[in-house]
């Protein structure tokens, strides 16, 4: 194809490692959290969100876009939470189109038992493997890549999580 700008070696070597680097380890988290906490990683990831939130709920909109999926998509992983009791939906009282997903005391239980292994798999999986300074290298360039990418009318969200660590914000 004219005009083809095609990776060279280097950028290859670059382009294979992220591929493989961040399939095995969504793969490592996703296999830890179903065996030792019965929850997927797009589950965790809402209950930490839900959690670190202002009286721990948000509205599914916001929700949707601080995780990066479609509403449709949110919809069917918080029916799944709202089936096991550890999330719950209501009715947004400034808007009546809007709706709320609210953790419930039993979310944050399951959260709070879930946190401390999914945190000593985020460590053996990437935080450790890596030096100090190239911890800073990677949050760098993966930081300007996502926002490369980030549709423009999104906001920076906040990465506080209350408390309870994560593994992607």
């Amino acid at each position: 194809m004219a005009g083809t700008r095609w990776l060279d070696e280097r950028e290859m070597a670059a382009w294979q490692g992220f591929l493989e680097a961040t399939s095995r380890v969504s793969r490592h988290l996703e296999q830890q959290l179903k065996e030792d906490a019965g929850l997927s990683h797009p589950h965790y990831e809402i209950l930490v969100r839900l959690a670190a939130a202002p009286d721990g709920e948000v509205r599914m909109t916001d929700l949707a876009e601080g995780l990066f999926t479609s509403k449709s998509g949110l919809t069917y992983q918080v029916g799944q939470l709202e089936k096991r009791g550890l999330v719950e939906r209501h009715s947004c009282p400034t808007d009546v189109r809007g709706v709320l997903a609210a953790l419930t005391p039993e979310g944050r239980d399951v959260l709070r038992a879930a946190a401390p292994g999914h945190v000593a798999a985020v460590r053996a999986a990437l935080i450790d493997v890596l030096e100090p300074d190239e911890l800073d290298v990677v949050a760098r360039a993966l930081g300007r890549v996502g926002r490369r990418l980030r549709p423009p009318a999104q906001e920076t969200g906040s990465s506080d999580s209350g408390g309870i660590s994560t593994s992607s914000s």
